[in-house]
This record gives C-alpha cells, structure tokens and sequence, in this order.
C-alpha cells in the first residue's frame, strides 16, 4: 500500500471524530491502529473501528464497524503483496423490560478475504439479562437466542454446494470491569451453534483500555475466531493482536 493510500484510509476512519460531538443522543469510539515499517522488512498494517451506542428508557441501539487490512513485500518478487483484509459490521438493538432484562435482535456481516468464504451473515433475536450491575462502566451481560446463519462459499464443498444455510443457537457474553477511573478491562464471549450442519463459529475478544488524555485512550486487544467446520485449505482458529488509539465521544 502506497504512503498516499495509507493516509487516504487513515482520513476516512478518522472523519467520524471530527463529528461525533455533534451527534446527540449518541455515544460512541473510533479506533485506528497503523504500522508501517520499511528496510529489511516492508509491511503496512492498519485497524479500524467504529462503535455506535444509543440508550435511552426503553430501548438501546449499537452498531460497531470495523476492518483490518495488511500488505507485506514478498521475498521473491518484492511486490507488495495482501496478507489480512477483514470487514465486519454488526447492528443490535435491545428493548429493555426493565433496568436488567432485554429483547434483543442482531445482524451480522463479515467479509475476509482469506476465510474461503465470500461473505458470512447471521441474525438472531432471544432473550438478555444484565445480571450484574456496578456503576456506569462495571456490568456482566448474559444472552441466549436463535436465528439464522448465510454464508456465501468463494467455492463449493464436499456437497458441491458453495452456500451454508442453517439455523443457529447463539449464546454470548459481554463483561465490563473498571480497573480504575481511567482503566477499563472488556472480554466478549460468542457462540453460534449450526443446527442443520452443525458448524460452530465462536468469537472471543480481550481488552483492556487506558485513558491517555480527554478523550484519547489506547486500546490493546487480542481476539479470537474459531469454526469448528472451516472451508478447505483454511485454518480453524484465526487470532488478531491490536494495538489501537481510541477516541471516545
């Protein structure tokens, strides 16, 4: 990726800092992770994301967006050459019964361009119950639920088919800690269960956020991906270590 690109990608992701103040109601963080190096290794790196929180007496709204894209120059021909490019989005809304329990319904889309899928789609709608409340920034949320899962294969499988379709059971976890007033560790748990294939995709993501100053904080994170019935010539078990600069409106 060319230093032009790179900075062309760094102001789209950036764009939303400039306005989030002004979004009421809303509130919100970007992220954006960069790393380039150059000599004896060429690499360039970027992270970005966008989540989206709106909560009001009855109802909470999130949406949160990210991409991860990396290129290296390969040894032989010394072309720059693609290794990660990842785009997720997922949008849930909750109606709350009361100050713990919730109705929830989510939709997903993931695109990677290395997961021997096209593209993965789920949604899914159950029942939630924030069992453990301290503060504004300390809770422990349970949800369980079904719903459906549509993946489009980039090719076909043993069954000729190049499209999963199937309902799913999903079950998840969000736990929120406050370290400190300027310290937040977040863990996120996810499991959806194929009822018809029996494929199974767990989501695991692992964070810890510290305040640098205002509303810049840094973020490091360690996820985890794991499908129990990968495409063929794909890994099982994909991880992503991320080193992020956040901005929180």
């Amino acid at each position: 990726m060319s230093f032009k690109k790179a900075v062309a990608v760094i102001a789209i992701l950036a764009t939303p800092m400039a306005y989030g103040q002004d979004a009421k109601n809303w509130e919100g963080e970007a992220e954006l992770g960069v790393l380039m190096t150059s000599g004896n290794t060429e690499e360039t790196n970027i992270n970005g994301r966008l989540g989206l929180v709106h909560e009001v007496v009855s109802w909470r709204n999130i949406a949160d967006f990210s991409s991860n894209y990396s290129e290296a120059e390969d040894e032989t021909t010394g072309e720059d050459q693609t290794t990660v490019e990842k785009y997720k989005a997922a949008l849930e809304t909750n109606y709350k019964f009361d100050e713990s329990q919730y109705w929830f319904l989510r939709s997903t889309y993931e695109k990677d361009r290395f997961s021997g899928y096209d593209f993965e789609s789920t949604a899914t709608t159950g029942y939630g119950n924030r069992v453990w409340l301290r503060g504004e920034r300390s809770f422990l949320d349970l949800s369980t639920g079904a719903g459906y899962r549509y993946n489009k294969l980039e090719g076909v499988n043993e069954e000729g088919k190049d499209v999963e379709r199937e309902a799913i059971a999903r079950l998840a976890a969000q736990f929120n800690y406050a370290l400190s007033e300027n310290a937040l560790f977040r863990q996120k748990l996810s499991t959806e269960i194929g009822l018809d294939e029996n494929n199974v995709i767990s989501q695991s993501e692992t964070a810890i956020k510290a305040n640098l100053v205002g509303n810049l904080s840094m973020k490091a994170a360690y996820r985890v991906k794991h499908v129990s019935d990968a495409p063929a010539g794909t890994e099982s078990t994909d991880t992503e270590t991320a080193i992020t600069l956040l901005y929180g409106f």
